[in-house]
C-alpha cells in the first residue's frame, strides 16, 4: 500500500512556507525534498517525519516527537534517522515549517 495523494498534499501545504519543495516516492511512502534536500518523508500509514540533525533532535523529542524505529520479519530490528512530526505541529504550519528548518540548516551546510 503506498501514500495517499491527500497526505502528500496534506504535508506540502504544512511546509509550504520552506518553498520549493519536491517530492520522490520510496519503498511505499514518499520523500519530501527542499531545493533537492531531503529533509522529510510520508510513510505509508500518512505519518509524517522530519530527519533528524544535532540541532533538531532535541527540539522534536522534547515536543514528544519519537524516533522511528521498525524490526525486520526476521526480528532484527533498527532505528531510522527520522523523527515523527510532533502532534503540537500537525495543526501547526509555522511550528512545522521552524522545526524543518533547523533541520534544513544542518542538512544544507
Amino acid at each position: 500500500m503506498g501514500v495517499s495523494a491527500a497526505d502528500v498534499a496534506a504535508a506540502l501545504e504544512l511546509f509550504d512556507d520552506l518553498g520549493d519543495l519536491s517530492t520522490r516516492a520510496m519503498m511505499g511512502g514518499r520523500l519530501i525534498y527542499r531545493k533537492g534536500t531531503l529533509f522529510a518523508l510520508v510513510r505509508s500509514d500518512g505519518q509524517i517525519l522530519l530527519k533528524g540533525t544535532p540541532g533538531s533532535i532535541p527540539r522534536i523529542e522534547a515536543l514528544d516527537g519519537e524516533r522511528w524505529h521498525y524490526t525486520r520479519s526476521n526480528g532484527r530490528s533498527g532505528a531510522m534517522p527520522y523523527w515523527t512530526l510532533p502532534d503540537a505541529a500537525l495543526d501547526d504550519p509555522e511550528l512545522a515549517c521552524d522545526l524543518a528548518r533547523v533541520s534544513l540548516a544542518e542538512l544544507e551546510s
